[in-house]
């Protein structure tokens, strides 16, 4: 059974930070490319970063470069998000997803709020 579970999310000051984890099980996740998408609450969920499956090639929507950082341990099945100089619009909640030829799998999400 695919599994994919998020943590790491909370309440944060603007400029702060937080690393968001998502562990996983039932797949093989050193072939998978993995991703972090974010919804606000009323919006469509969108794209924050991808990492491939060597973790040598990464992607960033221009909104979070220079701030986010995805990285991946495959010894350990687990996809992180680093989240510096948190902004109010970073308010969300994200979600971790697996992608293999065509399947794919999400977590249940993990709520970031940044607030004063």
């Amino acid at each position: 059974q695919v599994r994919l579970v998020e943590s790491g999310g909370g309440v944060v000051q603007p400029g702060g930070s937080l690393r968001l984890s998502c562990e996983t099980s039932g797949i093989t996740f050193s072939t998978y490319l993995m991703s972090w998408y974010r919804q606000e609450a009323g919006k469509e969920r969108e794209l924050v970063a991808n990492i491939g499956a060597t973790g040598e090639n990464t992607f960033y929507v221009d909104s979070v470069k220079g701030r986010f950082t995805i990285s991946r341990d495959n010894a350990k099945n687990t996809l992180y998000l680093e989240m510096n100089e948190l902004k109010f619009e970073d308010t969300a909640v994200y979600y971790c997803n697996a992608n293999y030829r065509g399947f794919n799998s999400w977590g249940q999400g993990t709520q970031v709020t940044v607030s004063s």
